[in-house]
């Protein structure tokens, strides 16, 4: 069984060491609103009632915004 999204992100936010606040900064960063209750519903157990899965929009956007938080914007030619 391979790793799902939520496991790819549990693991993205321990090894860059973020808080939700810092999260849903670098959410912003490419303009994708994401909440604190939200991410808390990622990183519950998968058994909880309050569980959500983390879909590949949450992750990609994540992703993109991680880049320019640890990078920088691209700068243009």
């Amino acid at each position: 069984m391979g790793l799902t999204n939520n496991d790819i992100f549990k693991k993205l936010r321990v090894a860059h060491k973020l808080r939700d606040v810092e999260i849903v900064e670098i959410c912003k960063l490419v303009d994708f609103k994401v909440s604190k209750s939200e991410l808390g519903a990622f990183f519950r157990n998968e058994n909880h009632e309050k569980y959500m899965e983390c879909g590949d929009q949450m992750l990609r956007n994540f992703l993109n915004g991680l880049i320019i938080h640890l990078r920088g914007p691209i700068k243009k030619k």
